[in-house]
């Protein structure tokens, strides 16, 4: 039994000791740091061999004591504040007021190179960074105008940040938030850029005002006179209804005098309507015994004198149109006559024609055939035709007493004779004048000479060459 307990204590013991030595060796990163392990070579996952120290985060690791060191790395956030004073690129002086929150980058290479920096000075962290900071900030500042500070500090933001990212990873930190809060002029510089600003608000904010109290104002007389015209308006009302409180005072005295007038009126108004109805019913009496007879007599007219007048109408239509068929066929009639009279007087008019041409043509040759003869024996063809007009001849000289009514012979019988023998001879000496003639062409040579056309002159007749006076005519005294 000794033995027992006695080999019991002493498993015991080597437990407890074991636990002991665990909890000595055994160590746990916090999420918030790292632990950083040196005393042998390691190989740490990004960073390689022979380095010298391994990186433990957010897990447990063994160390041994005596052999391995351990130390803790803090990536939690830090930050530094920022007061440079600067220049500008226009040589006014600034104070740049703003922070810088940064940390410990969360990766293997970050967390190496700020262990190797800050490790033994992490409470001086964020001075390295503002000094960093403070140097870059004046930089940028001095290639900077007020104007382009104050319109747009992110770009003087975004620049200092990114001058100071590669300077920031060398060290292992990464930077959260950069914020300028404040640029300070001590020179006034600021305050005078913005004095034209301010002038033009103030102004605008007086205009404003000025405006509001002009609305304002004018609010107020219209409420003014808003207020006048409602008391105008109650006045008038008012007196309306007093003129109203007047007039039926003025009624209820004159209600008898108006109840009899009205009651007069009624009647008269009855007396009125009863006359109408009268006139009204003689008015419907002589319409039933005069104007529909009246009118059924007129009626009864006009539809005959339209029933005569439809049918003098449908005969004139029918002889107009009777007379236009007359119209057209006669003048078909005239144009066939005419055309029939035309072809007829055509072939009259080429007959006589012919018939003209014809006798021309034998007068011509008659007349050839005289000249011809006249040529040969110019007596002889006068004789001939001296004989065969021989009885117009004595015609023509007894002519000369168709007019005479009356004659008176002074020596009877004799007288006679010897009046128709004078008459007779005038022919002889129609006869001497035409041989006169002749000879007088002849000898001219107009006669079948130079002419040349062989016509031979017209001789004249006896009765041509006969002067007949009023003496002849009558003989004498009647």
């Amino acid at each position: 039994m000794d033995n027992i307990g006695l080999a019991a204590g002493l498993v015991l013991a080597v437990i407890i000791i074991l636990i002991g030595l665990f909890k000595l060796m055994w160590r746990v990163a916090e999420p918030n740091e790292a632990l950083i392990i040196s005393g042998s070579k390691h190989k740490t996952e990004g960073l390689g061999e022979g380095m010298g120290f391994r990186i433990v985060t957010g897990r447990g690791t063994l160390v041994m004591p005596g052999i391995q060191a351990v130390r803790k790395l803090s990536l939690d956030l830090n930050e530094t504040q920022l007061s440079v004073d600067c220049v500008t690129q226009q040589g006014i002086p600034l104070k740049v007021v703003g922070v810088v929150i940064f940390k410990v980058g969360d990766d293997f290479v970050s967390i190496a190179n700020a262990g190797r920096r800050f490790l033994d000075q992490q409470k001086r962290m964020a001075e390295r960074v503002h000094n960093v900071f403070a140097g870059h900030v004046r930089s940028i500042v001095g290639g900077l105008t007020v104007e382009d500070m104050i319109r747009d500090r992110d770009k003087l933001t975004g620049q200092t940040r990114a001058a100071c990212g590669t300077e920031m990873e060398k060290l292992g930190l990464i930077v959260d938030s950069l914020q300028i809060h404040e640029i300070e002029d001590p020179t006034g510089y600021i305050k005078n850029m913005a004095a034209p600003h301010t002038a033009a608000v103030q102004r605008d904010a007086r205009i404003a005002q000025a405006e509001a109290n002009r609305l304002a104002t004018e609010a107020e007389q219209q409420a003014a006179a808003r207020m006048s015209e409602a008391t105008r308006d109650s006045e008038i009302l008012q007196a309306g209804y007093q003129a109203e409180r007047d007039n039926a005072s003025a009624k209820a005295k004159q209600a008898g005098p108006l109840a009899e007038a009205a009651a007069r009126q009624e009647v008269v108004v009855q007396m009125t309507r009863v006359a109408e109805l009268e006139a009204r019913r003689r008015e419907q009496q002589l319409q039933v015994d005069v104007r529909k007879p009246a009118d059924a007599a007129a009626y009864e007219r006009r539809t005959l004198a339209e029933g005569k007048r439809d049918a003098r109408i449908s005969e004139a239509e029918a002889e107009a149109k009777q007379t236009e068929l007359a119209s057209a066929a006669k003048a078909a009639a005239i144009r066939l006559t005419g055309e029939a009279e035309a072809a007829a007087n055509q072939a009259r008019g080429l007959a006589v024609a012919a018939s003209v041409r014809a006798k021309g043509l034998a007068e011509a040759e008659a007349i050839k055939a005289r000249a011809a003869a006249l040529a040969e024996n110019q007596e002889a063809v006068v004789a001939q035709q001296l004989a065969e007009k021989w009885p117009e001849i004595v015609e023509a000289g007894a002519g000369a007493f168709s007019n005479v009514d009356h004659m008176i012979l002074l020596n009877g019988a004799d007288g006679m004779s010897e009046m128709f023998a004078k008459a007779l001879t005038m022919g002889g000496t129609g006869l001497g004048l035409a041989r006169q003639l002749l000879s007088t062409m002849n000898q001219n040579g107009d006669l079948g000479g130079a002419g040349g056309n062989g016509a031979v002159p017209s001789v004249p007749s006896v009765s041509e060459k006969i002067p007949v006076t009023d003496e002849g005519k009558n003989g004498g005294k009647k």
